[in-house]
């Protein structure tokens, strides 16, 4: 396989991380953000032995952020294959309670800033016949109480990656959404622990589905895919 480069967004923990590993693990160059140098340096610290590694300071929220991301990997390494658009948060609170400040966090964060990434790399992705994954939820299909924020931004993520599908692949540019249910991560200010070990999802699985995806072969595209634990917690 020639060198391919990949960029995982908010791929300093949890499932970015995990992606970000397997990517390595598979002979990809890859370059990781977080919104701090020094969390995304620490996560990088921990990657460098399974490839090459680049931290960069980004906050998806911010377009010119992103742009520059991906301006500062194609100066070091030529070129954008694939794009994991990860990075995302979670405030939950029924309608009455949740913050104007909190919704707003939410939407810019998980919808608005897969489309500020898509946007900074896509013509590199032309160039190249790259992939796009963003990572959605099943909260992207299902909706409950107290989730009037992260269901809106899930569900809009899920069906405008599907639109975007639509529009890329005519370039040869493949893209798909992943759409977890729980997974063993940092996310929501969550530790992981034992418990989560026993039955959920883990960072390393959703590594292998990336890996996996990318090694379809060129006439196939997964565009939707569902994956949740074998057995839910009991």
């Amino acid at each position: 396989m020639s060198i391919k480069v990949a960029l995982v967004t908010g791929g300093s923990k949890g499932i970015g991380f995990g992606i970000a590993e397997a990517l390595l693990k598979n002979g990809y160059k890859v370059a990781i953000t977080s919104r701090t140098l020094n969390a995304a340096n620490e996560a990088a610290s921990s990657l460098v032995e399974h490839g090459d590694i680049l931290a960069i300071e980004a906050d998806v929220k911010d377009f010119k952020s992103q742009q520059d991301a991906v301006d500062l990997i194609v100066q070091k390494w030529g070129q954008l294959d694939v794009l994991i658009a990860n990075a995302g948060i979670g405030h939950f609170a029924p309608i009455d309670e949740i913050s104007t400040e909190q919704w707003l966090e939410t939407i810019d964060t998980n919808l608005t800033g897969v489309f500020y990434g898509i946007k900074a790399s896509v013509e590199e992705l032309k160039k190249t016949k790259g992939t796009i994954i963003t990572i959605s939820s099943l909260a992207g299909t299902n909706f409950f109480a107290g989730g009037s924020a992260y269901n809106a931004s899930k569900f809009g993520l899920t069906g405008f990656t599907q639109s975007v599908m639509l529009d890329l692949r005519k370039y040869g540019v493949k893209v798909s959404t992943i759409m977890p249910g729980s997974v063993a991560s940092h996310f929501n200010d969550h530790n992981p622990n034992a418990e989560d070990d026993a039955w959920k999802i883990q960072p390393e699985d959703m590594g292998k589905l990336v890996v996996d995806l990318l090694a379809m072969p060129a006439r196939t595209l997964p565009s939707k895919i569902e994956i949740r634990p074998t057995t839910p917690k009991g």
